[in-house]
């Protein structure tokens, strides 16, 4: 009798397949439409944060002492709408790169069918962020000139490792301060609503992000691996810098020089960005991509 010895044709599969296979699935059981989950209708309550205060800018200054109830709940206001347009911004260079990566790759793929589901996500978090600001009376903030441009040259020349480290590095950054801003509630509902969205579907796309930052180091240089954490690194200052529009302070009713002079030496919140970055800076050291002129965009981001 003839024993059938073949493998499995699942052993045969390169490991990002088994990665973007286990997240379609993951992502048919357990997906949001922002359009019908978030309550858009109940007017603002200005009673609400806008976001953890600890996570304020000005939390723990001389400025922030000196403000009023009313005054801190504005500013967290502004402040979650301006992480939140510069997410639509980053989003967008996020979907250039991955539609770009995949453009020559096979559709039959688990692989390239996950690049596609991120980007529906990712199109989703967009319209519900646009949508979170416009309700907690924001403008749209954009990045400074130079920050826009330099994004432009980055989703044009980053590939493999460099596009996918950054896009990790953007979402991890969000993704504790999301984490915290959910469960508080303090913060008014929707946003509450918005943040669990984006953690429980964002938390997919970090996982394909690192699966893929690996799997592109693999056959890459030393040379190549030096000049990519560099380009990773000013992605990340340049991300960072940009989360919180200078404008917050003033159409929080504060004045804008005084909260950007505190904000600039705020201690607590530098150590706030530290935490929140130390499972990523573990990642990045152990893929060989924390190098040292690396460290000093980190280091001038807080976030090491």
């Amino acid at each position: 009798m003839a024993i059938d010895v073949s493998r499995p044709e699942s052993s045969n599969r390169p490991p990002a397949e088994d990665v973007a296979r286990r997240l379609l699935d993951s992502s048919a059981q357990l997906s949001y439409d922002p359009l019908i989950e978030v309550d858009w209708e109940t007017p603002l309550d200005p009673d609400f944060h806008g976001a953890s205060p600890e996570w304020s800018t000005l939390y723990g200054t001389a400025y922030w002492k000196e403000l009023t109830e009313a005054q801190r709940k504005a500013l967290t206001r502004q402040e979650a709408a301006s992480v939140a347009s510069t997410g639509i911004w980053f989003e967008m260079i996020l979907q250039q790169m991955v539609l770009r990566d995949i453009y020559t790759k096979d559709p039959l793929s688990d692989s390239f069918q996950w690049a596609l589901t991120e980007v529906a996500d990712e199109c989703r978090h967009s319209i519900m962020f646009a949508r979170g600001a416009k309700k907690l009376g924001a403008p749209a903030y954009r990045p400074r000139r130079a920050a826009v441009e330099l994004g432009r040259f980055f989703k044009t020349v980053a590939f493999g490792e460099a596009a996918y480290a950054a896009i990790l590095v953007a979402e991890e950054v969000l993704d504790v301060m999301q984490r915290d801003w959910m469960r508080d509630e303090r913060v008014v509902p929707f946003v509450r609503t918005i943040n669990n969205i984006h953690v429980v579907e964002e938390s997919r796309h970090m996982k394909f992000a690192r699966e893929e930052t690996r799997k592109h180091l693999a056959g890459a240089g030393r040379v190549r691996r030096h000049i990519h954490s560099v380009l990773i690194a000013v992605a990340a200052y340049v991300i960072v810098s940009s989360m919180v529009n200078r404008k917050v302070y003033a159409n929080a009713g504060l004045d804008e020089e005084r909260g950007i002079r505190e904000a600039k030496a705020n201690e607590h919140h530098k150590s706030m960005m530290r935490s929140s970055c130390a499972g990523l800076m573990e990642f990045l050291t152990s893929v060989g991509l924390l190098t040292k002129p690396a460290l000093f965009f980190y280091k001038r981001a807080n976030l090491i």
